[in-house]
C-alpha cells in the first residue's frame, strides 16, 4: 500500500472511530462521504453524502443536518414510501427498527460498514451494509434480513437502499429501449410525484429500462460540471426504482428488487440478501467523474477480467445465420486471421440431432454438434482455427429450449410453467424457459458449458444468449405455497450456475447477449467479460445507443462490430469507413460474411485492425470523456478516451445529421495534461490529403480550450463521396 493510499485509509478509520463515540458513521472514499447517525437503541438516520468531509465537517454534520431514517420500515407513521414492508406470522404489519451495534472490517481495496438492526419488540433483524471501494469512489449498500420467529415472515417489499436527495434543479439520466433500440438515453427535471422504472422482464433485465440512474443536481445534465450522483442496481432479474417527491425538501429514491408477484416467505433463521446498489458522486459532471467513477469500479471489481485487453473477433451471425458449415466457417476464420483478426465466433445453428437446427423454432437444449453440418465437429473447428493462428469461440442459450427438442420430450418438469394453463410460447413459436429454480435445472445448464470445455477445452470463447422473457408465470419445482418466489429464485440458480462456471473455468471468456442489449447490469457482469450492445449493428443508431450505454458501462464490456451495408436491421447504406470508425469506439469486433467484400473493403479493415491494436490499451481502459452530444442534436458526436497516465488519448468524431451549408460546432478536447505536448496522427484514413495538423504538436491546454478543425467531408475521389464523415485522432505525448 503506497502512502497516499494508506493515508486515506488510515484518515477514513480514523473519522469512523471518532465518529462512533459520537454516535456517528462515516462510509468514505477517497473523494466522498456518506454520514449516517448511529445512536444504540435509536433510529439509524442518513445525514449526508457528496464530497469527502472533513474531521470538523464531521463532527458538526448532525447539528447541520435534518436526518432521514437511513432504511425507512413500514408500519409506524410512514403516509410515504418505505424501503422494507413485512407480515409477521401473528399478521402484524409494522416494524420499528432500532441500533444494536456497529461493525466495520477492511476486505482488501474495501471498508465494509454493517449497522445492526433488530425490531423492538419482535425479534426480527436487518443488517444495513456499506462496502466503500478505496480505489474507485463507489459505495456499495445492500441488507440482510434474518428473524427468529416461529413462523415465516412474509417480506412484502424489501429495497436494497435508500437515499434521500435535497430538492432543487435536480435533473434524472437514464437509459430505456427494448430490442433493436437499447440504451436510449432520456434527461428530464424530477417533478412532484412518484417516478417509477422498473423491469419485469424475468430474464433480460436492461430491455424496457436500465436499473441504474444519474441525478444531476444543480440544473440540466453537463458532461463535464455539475454535481452528480449516480446510482447502479447490481442485480440481474426483475427490479423497481423509485424516486419519490411530496411536500417535504427531499426527493426520496429507492431501489430494489421489484416485489410484484414477488412476495417472499422468510423462513426462521433464513438469511435474505439484497442486491448491492452502487453510489457514486462527483462534482465533474456526468462523465467528468461519474461515469469514470463507475468504469473504474466496473473494471478492477465488477466485470470478469476487466483489466484485460479484449480480443478482436468475427461472429458469424450476421454473414451466415443458420447456414452453418465446415467450409463456411473455416473460410470465414481465414477472412478474419488474414484481417488480422484473433478470435471466431460461430454463432446460433450448429447443434441438434433429431432436431436438427435449421431455423429459430427446434433444437434449445439439443447441445449436441449436427453431424450433417459440420461432420468434423467442433475439434474440426478447433483444428481449423489453430491452422489460422486465431482462437474459437461458441454460441449457446443454455437457459431455454424448445417444445420441439428432445430436451423438452425428456423433462417436460423443467420449464417455467403456470399449473392448469397451457404454454405460452416465444420465439418460433416454440421457445421456453427453463426453471433455474429447480437443482437438476441448474446441473444441466451449468452441464452445457461444463461438458464443452471438458470435451473442448481449446474453447476460448463463449456466446451466452438468452431469447425469450418469463412468459409462464409458475413452477414446477416450488411448492404451492412458495410460487411467488419464483423470479427471485430464478435468478439465485442463475447465480449459482454462473459461480460454478467461473470457479471451474476462470479464464473462459464469456459475452452476455440477451436478445442484444438485454442484459447490461452489473448483477450480470462480474461473471462475464463483456456484453453484447445490441443486435442492431447500424453504426449511426449504434453512436446514440453506445453514448447512453457508456454513462454506466466502460468500453471494455460494450461489444460493437463492423457490419454490412445495407444494414440488416435498418436496411441503411453508411460507407465502411464510418462503420468502423464507430466500432472501433468500444471492443472492436465484425458482424459480417468477408467473402461478400471487396480487396479493397478487406484492406481497410486490415488497417483498422493493427491500428485499433494500437489504441486498445487507452480505449479499452482509459478514461472517457464525452464531449458533444448526439442526443442534442448539433449534427456531430465526439468523445474521448485518455490513457490514466494522460501520455495517450484517442479521440472521435462523427457527423450525425447530413445537410448542405451546414454550420458544426468545433469540438473543444478534455482530459488531457495542460504542460504535455501531444502529436497528432489520424486512423483509418481514406481522404488523398492528410489533415492539415497530421503529425503536428500541440499542447493539451491548446487542444483543450480550443480544439482541432474537423473537415465536415472526407477528401476522396469523386465515385467515392457520400454524406457520411467520420474521424478519429490519435494523441501521443512528445517527451
Amino acid at each position: 500500500m503506497n502512502f497516499k493510499k494508506r493515508t486515506n485509509f488510515l484518515f477514513g478509520a480514523l473519522l469512523l472511530t471518532g465518529s462512533l463515540l459520537a454516535q456517528n458513521v462515516c462510509v468514505s472514499t477517497p473523494k466522498t462521504s456518506l454520514v449516517l447517525s448511529a445512536p444504540e437503541g435509536g433510529t439509524l438516520r442518513h445525514l449526508y453524502y457528496g464530497n469527502r468531509l472533513s474531521e470538523t465537517d464531521l463532527l458538526n454534520i448532525a447539528t447541520a443536518e435534518a436526518g432521514h431514517t437511513a432504511y425507512p420500515e413500514y408500519g409506524l407513521n410512514t403516509p410515504v414510501e418505505t424501503a422494507l414492508a413485512v407480515k409477521h406470522a401473528d399478521g402484524n404489519m409494522t416494524l420499528q427498527l432500532e441500533v444494536l451495534n456497529v461493525t466495520t472490517e477492511k476486505e482488501g481495496n474495501a471498508v465494509t460498514t454493517v449497522v445492526a438492526l433488530k425490531d423492538k419488540v419482535y425479534p426480527f433483524f436487518v443488517n444495513v451494509c456499506y462496502r466503500a471501494w478505496q480505489d474507485a469512489d463507489v459505495i456499495e449498500s445492500w441488507t440482510e434480513i434474518s428473524h427468529q420467529e416461529k413462523k415465516p415472515v412474509v417480506l412484502n417489499q424489501f429495497a436494497s437502499g435508500y437515499l434521500p436527495i435535497r430538492r432543487g434543479d435536480v435533473w434524472l439520466s437514464h437509459l430505456s429501449g427494448s430490442w433493436a433500440n437499447e440504451g436510449f438515453l432520456t434527461q428530464e427535471p424530477l417533478t412532484p410525484g412518484m417516478k417509477v422504472i422498473k423491469n419485469k422482464d424475468g430474464v433480460r433485465n436492461s430491455h424496457t429500462d436500465h436499473a441504474e440512474v444519474m441525478f444531476s443536481l444543480d440544473g440540466r445534465p453537463q458532461e463535464n460540471t455539475g454535481n452528480v450522483i449516480g446510482a447502479a442496481l447490481c442485480y440481474s432479474g426483475n427490479y423497481k426504482l423509485r424516486i419519490e417527491t411530496h411536500d417535504d425538501e427531499y426527493h426520496h429514491f429507492f431501489a430494489g428488487i421489484n416485489e410484484e408477484n414477488s412476495a417472499y416467505s422468510l423462513k426462521k433463521d433464513e438469511l435474505f440478501r439484497t442486491p448491492e446498489l452502487a453510489l457514486t458522486y462527483s462534482n465533474e459532471g456526468l462523465s467528468g467523474s461519474t461515469s469514470r467513477n463507475f468504469h473504474r469500479w466496473a473494471r478492477l471489481h465488477k466485470l470478469a477480467h476487466g483489466t484485460t485487453p479484449r480480443k478482436i473477433l468475427l461472429n458469424s451471425w450476421e454473414g451466415v445465420y443458420f447456414d452453418i458449415n465446415q467450409q463456411g466457417m473455416d473460410q470465414m476464420m481465414a477472412d478474419i486471421a488474414s484481417m488480422g483478426g484473433e478470435l471466431f465466433v460461430m454463432d446460433d445453428g450448429w447443434f441438434g440431432d433429431k432436431y436438427p437446427r435449421k431455423n429459430d423454432s427446434s433444437s434449445l437444449g439439443d447441445w449436441v454438434v449436427d453431424k450433417n453440418k459440420l461432420p468434423d465437429g467442433v475439434k474440426g473447428l478447433l483444428s481449423d482455427a489453430k491452422k489460422r493462428g486465431i482462437k474459437f469461440g461458441i454460441w449457446i442459450e443454455p437457459e431455454m429450449a424448445n417444445t420441439t427438442s428432445e430436451l423438452y420430450e425428456q423433462h417436460p418438469d423443467w420449464v417455467l410453467k403456470a399449473p392448469e394453463r397451457d404454454l405460452v410460447l416465444g420465439r418460433g413459436g416454440t421457445q421456453v424457459v427453463l426453471d433455474l429454480a429447480n437443482p437438476a435445472v441448474q446441473d444441466f445448464v451449468f452441464g452445457v458449458v461444463d461438458n464443452l470445455m471438458t470435451s473442448y477445452p481449446e474453447i476460448d470463447y463463449i456466446k451466452w444468449d438468452a431469447n425469450m422473457a418469463v412468459m409462464n408465470h409458475g413452477s414446477q419445482y416450488l411448492t404451492k405455497e412458495n410460487q411467488s418466489h419464483m423470479y427471485i429464485e430464478y435468478h439465485r440458480g442463475f447465480e449459482k450456475v454462473c459461480q460454478r462456471i467461473r470457479a471451474k473455468y476462470p479464464d473462459l471468456t464469456i459475452q452476455a447477449c440477451a436478445s442484444g442489449g438485454g442484459r447490461a447490469n452489473y448483477g450480470v457482469l462480474p461473471y462475464f467479460d463483456e456484453f453484447w450492445v445490441s443486435d442492431n449493428t447500424d453504426a449511426l443508431q449504434r453512436v446514440y445507443m453506445q453514448w447512453g450505454t457508456s454513462y454506466f458501462f466502460p468500453a471494455i464490456a460494450m461489444a460493437s462490430h463492423i457490419s454490412a451495408a445495407p444494414n440488416h436491421q435498418t436496411f441503411r447504406t453508411i460507407p465502411l469507413k464510418y462503420r468502423i470508425d464507430v466500432a472501433m469506439s468500444g471492443r472492436l469486433g465484425m458482424e459480417i460474411q468477408p467473402k461478400n467484400m471487396t480487396e479493397e473493403e478487406k484492406a481497410l479493415c486490415k488497417n483498422a485492425i493493427a491500428e485499433y491494436k494500437t489504441i486498445r490499451p487507452v480505449v479499452q481502459l482509459g478514461d472517457i470523456y464525452r464531449l458533444i452530444s448526439p442526443y442534442d442534436k448539433q449534427g456531430v458526436a465526439s468523445l474521448m478516451y485518455v490513457a490514466p497516465e494522460k501520455d495517450r488519448a484517442v479521440f472521435y468524431w462523427w457527423k450525425t445529421e447530413h445537410f448542405c451549408n451546414q454550420h458544426l460546432p468545433r469540438v473543444k478536447m478534455a482530459g488531457l495534461c495542460a504542460d504535455k505536448q501531444y502529436r497528432v496522427h489520424e486512423l483509418n484514413r481514406i481522404d488523398n490529403v492528410p489533415l492539415n495538423y497530421e503529425g503536428k504538436v500541440f499542447s493539451g491546454a491548446y487542444l483543450m480550450a480550443n480544439g482541432l478543425e474537423v473537415p465536415y467531408n472526407h477528401r476522396v475521389d469523386y465515385h467515392k463521396q457520400n454524406d457520411y464523415s467520420s474521424r478519429v485522432l490519435y494523441l501521443e505525448e512528445v517527451k
